[in-house]
């Protein structure tokens, strides 16, 4: 099991925080989690996942969904 927390950054002028929270639990099985932080993020997400590749895999996903700035990807090393 790959386990990984995606950092995610929500443009300015997005829709509502709690729309977006829904659509990026939306685009995998694979999410856990999403919460809503304070700093230089919008988001943290869970992952667990079966393979490195199925982590790249999200995160793009995540990046397709309209109102999402940038990503930043860390892989669980235990």
């Amino acid at each position: 099991m790959v386990y990984a927390y995606i950092m995610v950054k929500a443009a300015p002028v997005s829709d509502s925080i709690d729309q977006l929270k829904q659509e990026l639990l939306a685009v995998s099985d694979g999410i856990v989690s999403a919460h809503i932080v304070a700093g230089d993020v919008d988001f943290i997400v869970k992952v667990e996942v079966d393979t490195p590749a199925d982590v790249k895999d999200i995160a793009g996903g995540i990046q397709s969904v309209p109102g999402i700035e940038d990503t930043q990807t860390y892989i669980a090393m235990d």
